[in-house]
């Protein structure tokens, strides 16, 4: 007798598989991606690192209307090379580090790798802190491990279960966040505004710089979650739209806040968070940016997760989200993190002329058809050199603000009789010499078998 067997399709999976051998289900749609972006765009850090913007190191303070075009300005930059790593990752449905295996090769990839797991591990240690901070303001118990530890806690069951928390983020968190950081602005603008025109525009490709460096720290993050977008066109056009939209109104409400609301002397974050606080019903805005704030602490320890994955392709995701959550929390307890975020400024820097160097051979040189992104992809080593290149470049325009590296870079400047000028974006300048030697090494790599040939000495 004849049996029939009925089909049944298998079901679709709404979470990553354990393993990087797993197929990423690719499930985020257009509002999905916009959500993400556009959460991540909004932190509790924007408007205090609007005060950069304002008052760049060394150049007088910037009008509001200098201030504003610069944040408006970077933010696109960044925003554009942002939108281009999450459109390679969407189209080719892998992990941010193992994308760069079609840079550099399998084994050369863990160059980026460990550099991303130290950023991305220090980030989410710092996101931690922030929260605990604000919280303690927030609530009446001045004591900080209960809110590491709850913050930690709710970080890793977020990473645990990350498309679960991107959609979440869609339905609940992006209206929230807009409705919140709206009334801020509106509180702001009801105080007198000083001049709009006061002040200068010298110092605005060094403003520029600071919105130009926080959009592109995403990029090494960016295809880890564009990979499980529908399209490559939602993945572009989400995060260019999420971020650079929030990113603006976040930096926006920081100059208005900085210029009407915080008073005093000190502590930039502690003016802000109490200023916040001082407008009627600030508190109930100011607790759903804290709550907010989780995404950024998620999502660093998940790309930590999946930047591990390059290494040990085979280990359980679940294993690691919880290894690297509970060692974020820890991290979070005990580290003193005075002059943390310079140290975490500096390798955001090593990403900059690293995308220039990826960008130009992903959609010029060798387009997106020949990409290996397989454990067995040839090692490139050549091309370390114009990530180098790009890198001392980024150094010699803007030394940073630790002690001893600081000292390195300002002598080799006087070495070479280089002296940039101030309105020099460090960002651009490094991207620039980054690409360019790019494409001058692939140039000079097409050039060499042409030329063996010609002269009789190639290889049939």
């Amino acid at each position: 007798m004849n049996q029939t067997v009925l089909d049944t399709p298998e079901p679709v999976r709404t979470e990553p598989g354990l393993t990087l051998a797993d197929p990423p289900p690719r499930t985020l749609g257009l509002l999905d991606q916009v959500a993400l972006w556009g959460n991540l765009g909004m932190t509790l850090l924007g408007p205090v690192s609007a005060l950069f913007v304002l008052m760049p190191a060394g150049v007088p303070q910037l009008s509001l209307v200098a201030a504003f075009t610069a944040t408006v300005a970077g933010t696109l930059i960044g925003t554009v090379l942002l939108a281009l790593a999450s459109y390679a990752g969407a189209r080719s449905a892998a992990p941010a580090m193992v994308l760069l295996r079609g840079l550099f090769g399998a084994r050369l990839s863990y160059l980026p790798t460990a550099l991303n797991l130290v950023q991305c591990l220090g980030w989410a240690v710092f996101e931690l802190v922030v929260i605990s901070e604000a919280a303690q303001r927030l609530l009446p118990w001045r004591v900080h491990w209960p809110y590491v530890v709850l913050a930690g806690v709710a970080t890793t069951a977020m990473a645990l279960r990350p498309l679960g928390a991107v959609r979440l983020l869609r339905r609940y968190a992006l209206v929230a966040v807009i409705l919140a950081v709206g009334y801020l602005i509106v509180q702001a603008a009801r105080h007198p505004l000083p001049s709009l025109t006061h002040g200068s525009w010298s110092g605005f490709w060094p403003a520029a710089d600071v919105a130009i460096a926080v959009a592109v720290s995403w990029i090494p993050l960016a295809a880890d979650y564009s990979r499980h977008a529908r399209t490559p066109r939602a993945a572009l056009v989400g995060s260019l739209l999420g971020y650079s939209v929030t990113q603006i109104a976040c930096y926006s409400l920081g100059l208005l806040a900085f210029t009407t609301l915080a008073t005093g002397s000190g502590d930039p974050q502690g003016q802000l968070f109490g200023a916040f606080l001082a407008v009627p019903l600030g508190w109930l805005a100011f607790g759903v940016l804290i709550a907010r704030e989780l995404d950024e602490s998620f999502t660093n320890v998940y790309s930590t997760v999946v930047s591990i994955q390059n290494l040990r392709p085979l280990t359980d995701r679940r294993v690691l989200a919880v290894a690297i959550g509970t060692l974020a929390t820890v991290g979070a307890l005990v580290l003193r993190i005075a002059a943390y975020q310079d140290f975490l400024y500096l390798l955001g820097s090593v990403f900059v002329p690293m995308f220039a160097v990826f960008a130009v051979h992903y959609f010029v040189v060798r387009r997106p058809e020949g990409w290996d992104c397989s454990d067995r992809a040839p090692a490139r080593p050549a091309l370390l050199l114009p990530w180098l290149l790009g890198f001392a470049a980024y150094q010699l325009v803007n030394p940073g603000a630790i002690g001893g590296w600081q000292r390195f870079w300002t002598a080799a400047q006087s070495w070479l009789r280089l002296h940039p000028p101030s309105w020099a974006s460090a960002s651009l300048v490094s991207f620039a010499v980054a690409g360019v030697a790019t494409l001058l090494l692939a140039a000079a790599s097409a050039g060499l078998p042409r030329r063996r040939l010609a002269s009789g000495t190639g290889v049939g």
